[in-house]
């Protein structure tokens, strides 16, 4: 059973910094291309990070020079570092695995909630 749970959302100030956690079992991790994206009241899901499997990062421009990913395979685990947060920044942030470039398919985590106060 492929399992992504995400972890680390919360309650921050405008300017802080949270670090988002997933963690995925089920699945062979390394060959995974893994993102996050993100999906805030009335709005449409953005892709906020992209990280292949072999390490290439890609970024919104929302995000660019605010955001980090990055991945521990030895932990099965993506992260997403997030400084200079904004009240836009608000949303549910989710992560994805997907191995569809070499047949394979995607899988989702639940989401965790990032709220950031101005």
């Amino acid at each position: 059973q492929v399992q992504l749970v995400e972890s680390g959302g919360g309650l921050v100030q405008a300017g802080g910094s949270l670090r988002l956690s997933c963690a995925a079992s089920g699945i062979i991790f390394s060959i995974n291309d893994l993102a996050w994206y993100r999906q805030a009241p009335g709005k449409q899901r953005e892709l906020v990070a992209v990280i292949s499997s072999g390490g290439t990062t890609t970024y919104a421009n929302s995000v660019k020079g605010r955001f980090a990913i990055s991945r521990d395979n030895a932990k099965n685990t993506v992260y997403l570092q997030m400084n200079s947060l904004k009240p836009e920044d608000t949303a549910v942030y989710s992560c994805n695995a997907d191995s569809h470039r070499i047949g394979g398919r995607a899988y989702w985590g639940q989401g965790t909630q990032v709220t950031v106060s101005s």
